[in-house]
């Protein structure tokens, strides 16, 4: 009895299947540092998805005619200096810094890793044109020369994305420029431009793919980077601005109860450094499984 071939849609659905199953086989194997990173950062992913309903009251509520109230059943972790909810505020806080910081590192790579990609195919003064620029901007200490621009512009949310991401796309530009001039001498690359494939073609089927895990790396290193810039100058006042919450103006806003022996505004600091030290797990565990090395036994 001769067996029929499977129609497209049970390819598409046993080809789904083992990719499930594959991703399944590699996180069983993955060590507990990387477990403990993925599921810190699923739990701030949860946070900020859900905090509107998560959240006891509203983010710029006051609840409070007590400035600074001590932690109780109906304010977990106390309030701040103008009477709202610190741990209404923290989960939204979440919402907020991790969104601007996502974006901002996305808006980044689009910039960065283009132009790298792009000078490196075209090199000549094209590549010489975008690396001296970019040599420019790095020459000047990046927070200082955003607090400069944020005090220019105004610290909206639109301007501090595009300022931190323009700024952060020069570390970006050289990683992406470094790794893609190792590929674009390949033959299979030279070989799509004697075919005489477009732009496009060659950036996005034979040069991105191949330069993709190290990008992704960088991608969950550089998001540390923003979302710490991004607290830090929040913390200094150019950040986000009030009454939105934010983890950075957190800790300025609440910082004077540490003189009481009130750990308040360790909280939100603690929050920051939780999830830079979880997503570093996951991408040096991340780094160890594209870089081909085997587990010691």
């Amino acid at each position: 009895m001769e067996q029929t071939a499977p129609s497209a849609p049970q390819r598409i659905v046993k080809a789904r299947r083992t990719l499930a199953q594959n991703i399944w086989r590699t996180l069983k194997k993955a060590p507990y540092s990387a477990w403990f990173g993925m599921i810190v950062i699923a739990l701030y992913i949860f946070v900020a998805l859900f905090a509107p309903w998560i959240a006891p009251y509203g983010e710029a509520e006051i609840v409070s005619q007590v400035p600074f109230d001590a932690w109780s059943w109906a304010h977990w972790l106390g309030t701040d200096q103008l009477g709202r909810d610190m741990f209404t505020r923290l989960l939204y806080g979440a919402r907020n810094t991790l969104g601007i910081a996502l974006a901002t590192t996305l808006l980044a790579f689009a910039i960065g890793g283009g132009l790298g990609i792009i000078a490196s195919i075209f090199r000549g003064w094209i590549d010489q044109l975008l690396s001296r620029a970019v040599d420019t901007l790095m020459a000047i200490p990046q927070l200082i020369f955003a607090l400069i621009l944020l005090s220019i512009f105004g610290s909206s949310v639109q301007n501090l994305i595009i300022i931190i991401a323009v700024l952060d796309s020069t570390r970006v530009f050289r990683l992406a420029r470094s790794v893609a001039m190792n590929v674009v001498v390949m033959d299979y690359v030279e070989a799509a431009k004697l075919r005489g494939e477009k732009l496009g073609w060659i950036l996005f089927r034979e040069v991105l793919p191949n330069i993709m895990p190290t990008m992704i790396a960088e991608f969950g290193l550089r998001f540390c980077f923003v979302f710490l810039t991004i607290s830090a100058l929040s913390f200094l006042g150019l950040g986000i601005q009030p009454p939105t919450a934010d983890w950075g103006s957190m800790v300025r806003e609440n910082a004077t109860l540490i003189t009481y022996n009130d750990i308040t505004p360790l909280i939100p600091a603690g929050a920051i450094a939780l999830l830079t030290v979880a997503v570093n797990f996951v991408v040096d565990w991340f780094l160890h499984k594209t870089s081909g090395l085997r587990d010691e036994k």
